[in-house]
């Protein structure tokens, strides 16, 4: 390399530099990186679980999300579609949000819409109430009302949050990786989970999980760099290695349970590399079909349920993710959170346009960042490599929930040590903490966490006589969230 040429190259880095600030946020490139790949790995998943949950649902219609009545039929096209929105969105939070979080198809909404909406109208009336409630959402960001909302919650309550996200992820982790599993209703039952399948733990997959785990701590504690990435790519190897020896395969064999089976990738060399994307669902929705489906009233408490759960699911997602990166000011706040939340806002419209359900921030970030991600630049190369996942699905298919898991169960770890900040002297703030912090996991939710979390801070100020202290907008907060938890019988009532 010739004196002319590093010059160019150190004068190229020091404008990614300053644009990303990514030596102002304590970091590097080679960080950012790693952090990208980190959150990709961990969050790859939902090209795969999306189409899963979205390709099996029969709307109104009884059709399935891209034409036809044989369900899984437009797999193909709502994973090109999920891709493609991650892609797409995550670059943009990058670039113009220059914060280290990346979005997707949300988990949670995307059920939502496959059983509670589309089921009463057709995909394209269900995913044109998503581009709707992305519309609205966008439309508050930009009023400012979003940041001011997200400005009025109080430190503790915001340390909350992440406390209580650092659980739920915790818990998703187990769950992906079979380590606890639900119990079906039945006569007897005691408790709702338990250790594995069976009561016990079995199977080469929760081997694989559990040295995952081990593996991910001893480099964390050791410190060594790129811990969580590193974890992932060797269990992963170690998963290949597994089910090439013990021919464990999938957790569900011909609509029979194997116990034993990984949870959803089965980590196998793939028979090919590269597939061709089908982008057949792009603008297959109907903007205001479903009101003519299913009514004013019904549709509009449709696009209601859907933004109050967005608006929250990022607004705690930003709140703990930027806690664990060290990147909020000294009250508790993001530099910048228009612009991260105006991103979030058109990723909900671009998901309901690309009938992959709504798109928001992903909590699975804090993976990135608990690898040392702090800047846009690590969306970035999230997003790049969505771009590759378009064209290379059966490598990402390779890495198991099980080998994935553990960057979760370690990164709540990592936000469960921020509970320090909260006082439990002061018991009105405490106990909306609390309720903030278990709920989540409990009913496996953000957005009811913090729902418990603001009407019941609102209340005990009240009732106290400090209710002049709760900023007014959390009062109509709490009032949304009381329609929020109180949803099903007003629909009852309306319709």
């Amino acid at each position: 390399m010739t004196a002319e040429t590093a010059s160019a190259s150190t004068t190229r880095l020091s404008g990614l530099d300053r644009y990303f600030s990514i030596t102002a946020r304590g970091s590097t490139v080679q960080r950012e990186v790693r952090g990208g790949f980190t959150t990709f790995f961990t969050m790859a998943y939902i090209v795969v679980l999306n189409p899963l949950i979205l390709g099996f649902a029969l709307d109104g219609d009884g059709q399935v999300l891209g034409g036809g009545t044989e369900p899984g039929s437009g797999i193909p096209k709502i994973a090109a579609a999920t891709a493609l929105v991650a892609a797409v969105m995550t670059i943009v939070m990058g670039v113009v949000g220059r914060y280290p979080f990346a979005l997707a198809a949300g988990l949670g909404l995307n059920a939502f819409v496959a059983f509670s909406v589309a089921s009463q109208m057709s995909w394209a009336d269900a995913m044109g109430l998503v581009v709707l409630e992305g519309i609205v959402i966008t439309v508050l960001v930009l009023t400012g009302v979003r940041t001011a909302i997200f400005r009025a919650i109080p430190g503790e309550l915001k340390t909350a949050i992440s406390v209580g996200i650092g659980l739920f992820i915790t818990i998703i982790g187990f769950v992906d990786a079979g380590f606890v599993r639900r119990i079906p209703d039945a006569a007897g039952t005691t408790v709702p989970v338990q250790l594995g399948s069976t009561g016990q733990l079995r199977g080469w997959p929760t081997v694989v999980f559990v040295v995952g785990l081990l593996l991910m701590i001893v480099l964390l504690v050791r410190k060594v760099k790129g811990a969580i990435f590193l974890g992932i790519v060797v269990t992963t190897v170690f998963a290949i290695i597994v089910e090439k020896t013990a021919h464990v395969g999938p957790y569900m064999v011909d609509g029979k349970v194997n116990p034993s089976g990984f949870s959803l990738n089965v980590p196998d060399l793939p028979s090919k590399i590269v597939s061709t994307p089908d982008f057949g669902l792009l603008g297959q929705f109907s903007l205001l079909g479903s009101f003519e489906r299913v009514g004013l009233v019904t549709a509009l408490l449709f696009v209601f349920t859907l933004m109050l759960a967005d608006f929250f699911d990022t607004m705690g997602t930003v709140v703990g993710v930027g806690a664990e990166a060290g990147l909020l000011d000294e009250k508790g706040q993001l530099p910048g959170v228009e612009r991260v939340l105006l991103v979030d806002s058109l990723a909900a419209v671009a998901g309901g346009a690309s009938s992959s359900s709504s798109a928001t921030t992903y909590i699975e970030s804090a993976a990135g960042v608990g690898d040392g991600a702090r800047t846009g630049l690590a969306s970035v190369v999230t997003g790049l490599l969505f771009v590759v996942a378009l064209f290379f699905t059966p490598l990402v298919e390779i890495v198991p929930f099980e080998a994935a898991s553990p960057a979760l169960v370690v990164v709540g770890f990592l936000l469960m040590t921020q509970i320090k900040n909260i006082n439990f002297d002061d018991w009105t703030i405490a106990i909306p903490a609390f309720l903030t912090i278990v709920l989540m996991p409990f009913t496996y939710s953000i957005t009811n966490g913090i729902g418990a979390g603001f009407v019941s801070y609102a209340f005990l100020r009240l009732a106290t006589g400090r209710g002049r202290g709760v900023h007014p907008l959390l009062w109509v907060v709490a009032a949304l969230f009381v329609v929020y938890f109180a949803i099903a019988p007003i629909t009852d009532a309306l319709t």
